[in-house]
């Protein structure tokens, strides 16, 4: 957490765009933490480091690139994309989901799988592969990217800005309060991980 939030401006957009764009363009999702980075550019930008709108459109292009690779790779490479995702994707039930999700739902499936850690990571090759034309996704995927950004950084903003509202109203320490901050972020991330175990057993 403060090996993000104590980077320079710059940089903080740099992972801001970089690990959202990793999630689906190589199929590492369930591993690369996007989210979280999205959701402390959101914490930076409450300390006036950082504009809100610069986390938001940073955040929203990296989702939006990332998701437009995994698209156009499974576009190219087809279900052999997929046969080489990580194993316990391959296993799982997953990708069935998510091409079910394509067949029924279209476009609408790729806005919906933005909001799904392991669904983010599949539905942009999953929906390349299944031959979705190139415009519909595309508007799809910045549409979903945009709402998500802007969900998950302003997130992060209002965290940061309750924390420091209860820290000045009830007098807590700060070294207090951040202990409490970092434990419900690590049940987070716990449940977070359970979850993506659970969906890809």
């Amino acid at each position: 957490m403060a090996a993000i939030t104590g980077l320079p401006p710059v940089l903080v957009l740099v992972v801001v765009f970089v690990l959202p764009a990793l999630e689906s363009s190589t199929l590492l999702g369930v591993v690369v933490p996007g989210e979280i980075a999205v959701l402390l550019g959101g914490v930076v930008a409450h300390g006036g480091r950082l504009p809100l709108w610069a986390v938001l459109v940073v955040a929203a292009a990296g989702a939006a690139v990332g998701d437009q690779v995994g698209y156009l790779l499974g576009r190219r490479y087809g279900p052999g994309l997929l046969a080489r995702a990580p194993e316990r994707i391959r296993r799982s039930p997953v990708l069935d989901r998510a091409r079910a999700l394509i067949r029924t739902r279209g476009a609408v499936a790729v806005v919906l799988g933005r909001w799904t850690a392991v669904l983010r990571t599949v539905v942009p090759a999953v929906a390349g592969a299944g031959g979705m034309a190139r415009m519909p996704f595309t508007v799809a995927n910045v549409t979903g990217g945009l709402l998500w950004a802007a969900a998950v950084s302003v997130l992060g903003y209002l965290g940061a800005a309750s924390y420091h509202y209860l820290e000045r109203r009830l007098s807590i320490g700060g070294e207090v309060l951040f202990g409490v901050v970092a434990v419900v972020v690590a049940l987070w991330i716990w449940r977070q991980r359970v979850a993506t175990r659970r969906a890809a057993d």
